[in-house]
């Protein structure tokens, strides 16, 4: 099955931009220079194709490969709103965590991984562990992951609790200088500041002098007082 797939998405690379993108992503594994759209048309088309079972089994394959583009298209199979008997995707994407290693790579894994933490969110148990983590993109892939609740407009008392939760997180990310870790307290403010700016103003006025200044620019940058 490995094969047949990963020729799909050879053939759909343009080696002229293959340079271009490893040096963009910093990356040193092996990059194919194959268009994100093009990435999207093609796990499309393999969601439709394939049941559940075989999606698991072709994205830990392609994840096996360590090429670029493999790793996003393994992601993208397994992002999805709704999946019956959900654990093996599950288990599959959390044991991907640890391998993160670059932003493009963990962002859309983390977009599969928010699917299965809104279906079950008592996931977020575990996605709690990855705050305390030596590894500094599992720390962030907790925030990411978790993106979906900055969002949410009139939310039910046990989302309000989840939001708060990770709100802590973010909070206990904040003496953290790392400029990843920064931007993602960032990012979760500035998307929460969307749906209650109040909020965000109230983190940022206990927080945000603590904040590098790009990080706490970023969070108030749609809150009409910032």
């Amino acid at each position: 099955m490995l094969d047949t797939h990963l020729d799909q998405l050879k053939v759909l690379a343009e080696p002229s931009r293959a340079e271009q993108m490893a040096a963009y992503h910093k990356q040193s594994r092996e990059v194919l220079g194959v268009p994100n759209p093009a990435t999207n048309e093609l796990t499309k088309s393999w969601r439709k194709s394939l049941n559940l079972e075989q999606r698991v089994e072709l994205a830990s394959a392609l994840w096996g490969t360590n090429i670029f583009e493999a790793r996003i298209a393994a992601a993208k199979l397994l992002t999805q709103a709704r999946i019956r008997e959900d654990a093996a995707a599950w288990d599959l994407l959390q044991s991907w965590v640890p391998d993160f290693d670059s932003w493009a790579i963990a962002d859309h894994a983390c977009s599969a991984i928010s699917k299965r933490l809104q279906a079950m969110p008592d996931r977020l148990d575990t996605v709690e562990a990855w705050t305390q983590s030596d590894h500094m993109w599992t720390r962030r892939a907790a925030l990411v992951a978790t993106l979906p609740w900055a969002k949410m407009n009139n939310l039910k008392p046990a989302d309000q609790q989840h939001r708060e939760r990770v709100l802590g997180w973010a909070a206990s990310y904040v003496p953290d200088r790392n400029w990843f870790i920064q931007k993602a307290i960032g990012w979760w403010l500035r998307d929460l500041s969307k749906h209650d700016a109040d909020r965000t103003s109230a983190f940022l006025a206990e927080h945000g002098p603590a904040m590098k200044a790009f990080a706490r620019k970023e969070a108030a940058k749609y809150l009409k007082d910032a």
